[in-house]
């Protein structure tokens, strides 16, 4: 009973890994997201950033790739769903990238908040 839980957790876990593997492979954000993140991992090394700190660059950088994931969900179901061009379609489409931009933009605050008072001193 416990082996077989366990074997269904680390199932879980191989296809939860797998698809962010594939997410990065396929699409071309991704690629962009990973390098921001080495980016502001680097820095946070380079600066010697508090525990505290680290907590919000983990959350936003967690937080973008969440939503670009979830984005990438939305989108690949939604031309599944209906192929051919629909209004609805589109506005769900646009409120998940909107998402995703939102993300970004606290992310983006939140590394600024952080960061540039490292910079400039």
């Amino acid at each position: 009973m416990v082996r077989s839980y366990l074997s269904k957790r680390r199932a879980s876990f191989g296809y939860a890994i797998s698809g962010i593997i594939s997410f990065v492979k396929s699409e071309p954000h991704a690629l962009i997201h990973l390098l921001a993140t080495i980016v502001v991992i680097l820095f946070g090394c380079w600066y010697k950033i508090t525990r505290s700190e680290w907590l919000f660059i983990v959350l936003a950088i967690g937080g973008v790739w969440a939503t670009e994931m979830l984005n990438t969900a939305v989108e690949k179901t939604m031309d599944h769903l209906s192929p051919d061009y629909h209004p609805s379609v589109k506005v769900i489409k646009d409120l998940a990238a909107g998402a995703v931009l939102m993300a970004a933009l606290a992310a983006a605050i939140i590394g600024a908040v952080i960061f540039i008072p490292y910079i400039f001193s």
